[in-house]
């Protein structure tokens, strides 16, 4: 068995009594003083995150776009130096390798964040399609060279805004600004993966550990906590966000998944998008839905979803809802069944548990 991966704030996390666990070969806080104290925290005041597993991969040149748009289903071109959007790296086949957000840091340039399991993978499917298609430009995996801290909540830009200069104010949400954090270099997103407003920092991992300390000593008095991936899953699932391998993997397509906001088809060919043409004309047959229990259990990912009686589906996501006080997840059905109101039943250990379909996301930040 290999060694598991470390982040640079390995450390960090064991001096302050994290549980740690195996996430995707990477050593991990699943929690510090546990994850209901945690998401409570993200939803009422702010929580830190190490985000520092989580890929980086550059593309740099004449034609850096002209790759950008036809690996994702987004349209790059739209975007404005300094704004981020979220997109899907496709497959052929019209599925995801992927799901990723895409900064433009100029014209030339642009900077990818990716899923941890996935940045490799990402990076060879890229660099592939660079070389096939001839693109003028290069694909550089800068996920070793780089550390990434995650602050959110809604005391964030108040306790970030003690250790920077940049007016983190005038970063509106989902774009970003390169700036310094405690004197040191620092790309500051106003992005995350909680449904809360915050900021993700990526600094040289070198320096990951003092602004870890720094920005839990500047958030001690707004009620900043240390979080881990368990707070981090159940805030993300709240927020309505799909999780690579459960809602979304390479057999999905973005229709499916109520993703179709994010495939522009106006911007010409990309991966796959010959087969989304063809699924939109024609519709989807089965489709993301949200529920929300109503007998006792907690539906889990992989568990079967029953329609009258019969298997129709099965959980992709599921556990309890902190800030609504109830069993929630995600799961497929057929799209004639993924109605919101639709009367379900979740197979919890052999038997079958009442539950409705919900719209989502399930929580909602007030503005």
């Amino acid at each position: 068995m290999s060694e598991l991966l470390k982040t640079p704030l390995n450390a960090a996390h064991r001096a302050l009594g994290a549980r740690m666990v195996d996430f995707g070969g990477w050593d991990m806080p699943v929690q510090y003083t546990g994850i209901i104290d945690e998401h409570t925290a993200v939803r009422t005041a702010a929580g830190l995150f190490d985000v520092s597993h989580m890929g980086e991969i550059e593309v740099r040149g004449p034609q850096a776009l002209e790759l950008v748009n036809y690996v994702t289903t987004n349209d790059a071109s739209k975007l404005a130096v300094g704004q981020v959007h979220y997109s899907g790296l496709m497959y052929e086949t019209g599925c995801f390798v992927d799901d990723i957000l895409v900064h433009k840091v100029s014209d030339a340039e642009y900077f990818l964040c990716v899923n941890a399991s996935n940045q490799d993978k990402d990076f060879a499917h890229i660099e592939q399609w660079r070389r096939e298609k001839g693109f003028d430009c290069e694909v550089v995996n800068r996920g070793p060279e780089l550390a990434q801290i995650a602050v959110q909540g809604p005391k964030a830009i108040q306790i970030l805004q003690k250790l920077t200069k940049t007016d983190l104010a005038a970063i509106k949400y989902y774009w970003f600004a390169d700036g310094e954090v405690s004197r040191e270099r620092a790309r500051i997103a106003r992005t995350g993966y909680t449904g809360e407003d915050g900021f993700e920092i990526y600094v040289a991992p070198e320096q990951a550990e003092a602004r870890w300390r720094e920005l839990l000593a500047a958030g001690e008095e707004f009620g900043l906590k240390p979080c881990g991936l368990g707070a981090r899953n159940t805030l993300r699932l709240e927020a309505g966000m799909a999780l690579y391998g459960h809602e979304i993997d390479a057999s999905i397509t973005p229709y499916e998944a109520g993703l179709g906001w994010i495939v522009k088809p106006a911007k010409g060919e990309f991966l796959g998008s010959d087969v989304l043409a063809r699924q939109k004309a024609e519709g989807v047959k089965r489709k993301l839905i949200g529920f929300e229990m109503r007998g006792r259990g907690i539906g889990r990912d992989g568990y079967e979803i029953r329609v009258d009686g019969v298997a129709a589906g099965w959980v992709t996501s599921g556990g309890p809802s902190p800030t609504l006080g109830k069993n929630i997840g995600f799961g497929y059905l057929p799209v004639d069944k993924a109605v919101a109101g639709t009367a379900i039943e979740v197979v919890v250990r052999s038997q079958a548990v009442e539950a409705v379909a919900i719209p989502t996301p399930f929580y909602k930040r007030a503005k």
